[in-house]
């Protein structure tokens, strides 16, 4: 009898202890409306400016470069970004780093304590002030992902990133729901470039509920806090030598939305489109962007 207290005390300390965990960590989400910026230069126009200030936009995860695989160095940055121009004082910046999934490879040994000084030093350099997050951008398969969780946890760990930031975060993509979450602060879901690229003819690429639905089921008992980030661009190729475009359309966008916080409620908090651009404004009514941005 003595026993099965014992291990029922046990039991509830633990189940105690994780509840008290798992509460502290999706305290840790931010909340409100988000945009995703790409390009290689900051400078916003009158539109995008006028957009950020109507849609209560306070976070904006800038890309500061990529890191890709060299031949000769290993991963190297490339496309770094210039700042011609300053964001609103009420805007947070959020440095955001693409790394490609072949740099992941082999262990990246040195490349979180760079990626941190780098970032440190241009923010630094532009006079960027209030940066307290860092975001990393990469499509891990199971073959890099123990790799890039090393990477994470190796960022995070990095004196020169405690001394500087409190958040890290990384995208997660449809694919990776199955494989066991990262070591970050919390995770944006990428709500597009869910399909086959060569399957164009049969749905859109960019985003289709048909896509998206068999990954639902992951979403409610994945241990990590998580935002959703949607897609508001257009894709242009030449396929045979024809120019093919894919665009969401409103209707698909907002019908997994409402999918996905259906199975994630959370996923109302923080919400993202991707991205900043005067073209991708003018393509969605205002409408479509109340209900995007709507919590």
């Amino acid at each position: 009898m003595r026993i099965e207290k014992y291990i029922i005390g046990v039991c509830l300390l633990i189940g105690l202890l994780t509840t008290g965990c798992s509460q502290q960590r999706r305290e840790v989400l931010p909340e409100g409306n988000s945009v995703y910026y790409w390009r290689t230069d900051l400078r916003l126009d009158s539109t995008e400016r006028a957009f950020l200030k109507q849609y209560g936009i306070r976070k904006l995860y800038c890309r500061y470069f990529d890191v890709v695989m060299s031949d000769s160095s290993g991963p190297m940055p490339n496309a770094t970004i210039t700042f011609s121009d300053s964001l609103p004082e009420d805007i947070e910046i959020i440095p955001t780093v693409f790394i490609m999934e072949d740099c992941m490879h082999q262990k990246p040994e040195g490349l979180a304590e760079k990626i941190v000084q780098r970032i440190v030093q241009m923010n630094e350099t532009n006079d960027i002030k209030g940066v307290r997050e860092i975001q990393i951008d990469c499509d891990y398969t199971a073959k890099s992902r123990k790799n890039y969780y090393d990477f994470l946890q190796a960022m995070a760990n990095s004196s020169l990133f405690t001394r500087h930031f409190s958040l890290l975060s990384t995208t997660i993509r449809l694919h990776q729901l199955s494989m066991r979450v990262p070591p970050v602060d919390y995770g944006v879901l990428m709500l597009y470039n869910t399909g086959h690229p060569m399957k164009f003819m049969e749905r859109n690429p960019i985003l289709d509920i048909r896509d998206v639905a068999p990954y639902l089921r992951y979403l409610e008992d994945y241990d990590l806090p998580l935002a959703a980030a949607y897609p508001v661009f257009l894709w242009q190729r030449i396929i045979q030598g024809v120019d093919i475009e894919h665009v969401a359309t409103a209707e698909e966008i907002l019908k997994v939305k409402e999918a996905v916080e259906k199975e994630r409620p959370e996923l109302k908090r923080l919400i993202l489109t991707y991205d900043l651009a005067t073209d991708n404004i003018n393509r969605y009514k205002p409408e479509t962007y109340e209900k995007i941005y709507s919590h």
